[in-house]
């Protein structure tokens, strides 16, 4: 299959030295909005050309807790292992961000911890693995809009197995904080200012960026926020224009087996047509750019 044959939101890309390939993962089922979660699909590529799947990297046991709204798997090498950071949803359970493990890429993943580990009062969705500098494990999120209007990123640190969250979470900034973020409206949401997909980035010149998504004018656009202590704490200052604004978003970035610095995101940003994109950006003094095609 190749990639435009791919229905898929928020995709992310695991690249396998030891086999030289390359996984993708994403928001999989058909309908992720309404209809009751079948799981998460994993495909793989030597070139990011062609692709062999789809392969059920995770399918729920029948006591699993939710049933709905299985939202943004990513998948990082850590210790030996492969852990999924995937969002779920049931009545009566906040949406939330559970870990998963497995011993392949290709699963199955199994859950690891016991529930979210986003807080279990809060609307929260698409975590994702950041490792400082000295090794301690975080999980960075979204604390969703559709609770608290303005829309957070997040963190939170994990225990050492990244089973379970050992400090309360930190806010790190708030979607108007970045002067182009503009209000979505739903009927059932009111308005609001959405943070989504992030994402942390180490820079050769050692700067640490985060990828996030909002809105302008409309449309789903790719930001950049900017870490001034080069951690995870902060504090974060925002590019004053979207990375990408073409309806399009829920990003995260890899290099290539050849080198290239290549941006992951789902376009257009509506259902069924959403499909993954891979982008090659420059990186020069701590900045990204797209490359001219």
């Amino acid at each position: 299959m190749r990639l435009d044959q791919i229905q898929m939101r928020d995709p992310f890309v695991l690249k396998e030295p030891s086999e030289g390939r390359y996984y993708l993962y994403g928001s999989t089922d058909p309908d992720i909005w309404q209809a009751k979660g079948i799981g998460f699909d994993v495909y793989r590529s030597r070139d990011l050309e062609e692709w062999e799947g789809p392969f059920p990297a995770f399918r729920p046991a029948p006591d699993f807790w939710a049933d709905r709204n299985f939202w943004a798997p990513e998948v990082h090498a850590y210790k030996g292992r492969y852990y999924m950071f995937a969002t779920f949803k049931a009545d009566g359970v906040r949406r939330g961000t559970q870990i998963l493990a497995a011993d392949h890429p290709l699963g199955p993943f199994r859950p690891l911890s016991d529930g979210p580990v986003t807080p279990s009062d809060w609307e929260c969705l698409d975590g994702t693995l950041h490792v400082d500098g000295d090794g301690t494990p975080w999980m960075i999120f979204c604390h969703e809009w559709v609770q608290i209007k303005n829309g957070a990123v997040c963190a939170i640190r994990l225990s050492p197995e990244l089973d379970r969250a050992v400090s309360e979470p930190v806010t790190l900034f708030s979607a108007s904080d970045a002067e182009w973020v503009e209000p979505v409206s739903s009927p059932k949401n009111g308005t609001g200012y959405v943070t989504d997909g992030p994402y942390a980035y180490r820079c050769t010149n050692g700067e640490l960026l985060l990828l996030w998504s909002s809105f302008k004018q409309g449309r789903y656009a790719q930001a950049v926020a900017r870490s001034a202590s080069g951690g995870v704490l902060g504090p974060w200052t925002h590019e004053p224009t979207p990375l990408f604004e073409s309806d399009g978003g829920h990003g995260m970035i890899f290099r290539s087996f050849d080198g290239k610095i290549l941006l992951a995101l789902h376009t257009p940003n509506r259902t069924p047509d959403e499909r993954p994109v891979f982008i090659e950006l420059a990186e020069e003094d701590g900045r990204l750019s797209v490359c001219d095609s």
